[in-house]
């Protein structure tokens, strides 16, 4: 690409850049239509990080400090936090901009050099986590973060340069890329550093893997002074093995099996195996080979993340264009191959055009919304009100209850082995299945401030549920040590003055292995029920640290 052309497609990215600016900020706060559950669990961590708290090192979470950086930064300059995740996403565009107009320019021709570009700007920058919901949610901003970095690390890597490349820049792109991943969602860079490894090596890059390695050295560096201690490193592995042998949530959606054969998934997946066949037979040897290296890491990254969104296919329909033969070129069977990768790249399209329209579209849609409909998600903080959600899902509790029983109409019906994963008793008292569907808001408003009037307040609690968001809605304290999301230990409970167990939980399954965990601990007949509502009830706590115990059923099985 020309320098004239580089100017030009400098100038598209700080148009678009601009664009997404004005739309995104003018609108003085973020209006989100659902996901308050994971919004609440990201204002934990920055919340804490804005009190000085350090993920890994004050609270539990396998999420990097990276993913929350951008956005706490904007926190300490005294933004609402609606801005700040709006200004936070605008830095990690902006941080992007040079490694992204360097890959687009060195790598692809024409329009597709835009489009790529445009690609790891819109998703830096969106405002919703992929599919098709046309909703507005901050959910999982980190997947998509990791995707844009995997996108660069990975065209980097396969894509042949136009001109002799810099592999002092490929290999800056990529270290940067490769470490930021690590320190987003460990996952990305599980999945992806081998093959972009190999691609590297496959093509005789290798002073671009020493220059990518002391890149990502000096990233590690530079995190370790700001952070102010290498003990951040070892904090990340425990919080991540604590998360890999959790059995509440190892994987937020379908199966592995199920993102690579189920009806939804099998044409993404038979698409892919035949651009590794077609690239290959088109004389393509070592782009074919590193895709087909790359293809388990694409299912594992989809597995992993909720939604389970392939939005790998639309840097396959990319990568498919810039690597089809520049004129006819036939296999055995007579095949114009760069017809038949043309036709590839356009299925890719096809099937990722839903998922990357609609995060295209979102912060155009949050600009359209009406903000009368919304209403605070943390009324009374001041400055952070400007972050607020959809009003009727601020001002309802709604609760799912279980009708069947043995004293019930259903009685002659009833399977007491039906509710088995959600059936508790605690301290000698039976709780009825019972789940939270609507209210968040004003569940954890009223509770919280409710625990604050009872004990005078600055007290910190562990919830036997998925959240522990308590302290942001009444003068409480935060966890030390804790979890923002219930991982499946019971981290910090030896810090905490009460064990909250809440009637209606948000996830019944959670509140039963919390509260079997608890029970099984040698400390239990220290805990003591000292408040008892309709709605929650108290436990005060030893300040004990917790043993492991095995789930019940394991443990039974083990007895037969």
């Amino acid at each position: 690409m020309s320098t004239n052309k580089g100017k030009f497609l400098a100038a598209f990215m700080a148009g678009l850049m601009g664009l997404y600016a004005f739309v995104l900020l003018s609108k003085g706060g973020l209006f989100i239509s659902k996901h308050e559950g994971d919004t609440l669990h990201l204002l934990q961590m920055l919340l804490r990080m804005g009190q000085g708290d350090w993920p890994h090192l004050d609270f539990v979470t396998p999420i990097g400090v990276l993913a929350f950086a951008p956005i706490a930064a904007f926190l300490e300059a005294g933004m609402g936090v609606g801005q700040a995740i709006h200004a936070g996403q605008l830095l990690v565009a902006a941080v992007l901009f040079l490694p992204t107009w360097w890959v687009a320019r060195s790598r692809f021709d024409g329009g597709w050099a835009y489009l790529f570009a445009a690609t790891i700007l819109i998703f830096a920058t969106a405002l919703v986590y992929g599919e098709a919901n046309d909703s507005v949610s901050i959910s999982m901003h980190y997947n998509r973060w990791a995707w844009a970095l995997a996108f660069l690390a990975i065209t980097t890597a396969i894509l042949p340069g136009h001109e002799p490349p810099s592999q002092r820049m490929d290999g800056a792109v990529i270290g940067l890329a490769v470490a930021a991943m690590a320190m987003i969602k460990i996952t990305y860079f599980v999945a992806f550093f081998i093959p972009v490894l190999v691609g590297l090596f496959a093509r005789g890059a290798g002073r671009t893997v020493v220059w990518a390695l002391l890149t990502g050295l000096l990233t590690a560096a530079l995190v370790t002074l700001w952070v102010g201690t290498p003990v951040i490193w070892l904090a990340y592995l425990r919080d991540l093995l604590n998360v890999a042998a959790s059995d509440v949530r190892p994987q937020p959606g379908q199966s592995f099996s199920y993102v690579v054969s189920a009806p939804a998934y099998l044409g993404g997946s038979l698409i892919a195996l035949m651009a590794v066949i077609f690239l290959r037979q088109a004389g393509r040897m070592t782009e074919g080979l590193v895709l087909l290296l790359l293809l388990p890491g694409f299912f594992y990254v989809t597995f992993q993340n909720f939604g389970n969104d392939p939005q790998w296919l639309w840097l396959l329909g990319l990568l498919l264009i810039a690597l089809r033969p520049a004129g006819p070129v036939f296999n055995g069977f007579g095949w114009d191959l760069q017809k038949a990768i043309t036709y590839t790249a356009v299925a890719a399209f096809a099937f990722a055009t839903p998922s990357f329209m609609n995060l295209t579209a979102s912060p155009f849609r949050h600009f359209a919304t009406d903000v009368e409909k919304y209403a605070p998600l943390m009324p009374g903080s001041g400055v952070n009100e400007d972050l607020q959600t959809y009003a009727p899902r601020a001002s309802r509790v709604d609760v799912r209850r279980a009708l069947d029983g043995p004293e019930t109409l259903f009685a002659g019906m009833y399977d007491d082995e039906a509710r088995e994963d959600t059936k508790v008793t605690f301290k000698g008292h039976d709780l009825d299945y019972c789940s939270l569907e609507l209210g968040m808001v004003v569940w954890f408003r009223a509770v919280s401030q409710d625990i604050a009037d009872w004990s005078g307040g600055d007290v910190s609690l562990f919830s036997a549920d998925l959240l522990s968001s308590y302290w942001l809605y009444a003068e409480l304290a935060p966890l030390k040590g804790g979890a923002p999301w219930y991982y499946g230990d019971l981290s910090g409970i030896e810090n905490a003055d009460y064990l909250l167990v809440p009637i209606c939980p948000l996830s019944a399954d959670t509140r039963k292995k919390i509260l079997d965990e608890v029970s099984g601990q040698s400390w239990i007949d220290e805990v003591e029920e000292v408040r008892r509502t309709p709605y929650y009830t108290l436990y005060s706590l030893p300040g004990k640290k917790p043993q492991h115990v095995k789930p019940r059923d394991q443990t039974d099985a083990g007895a037969e």
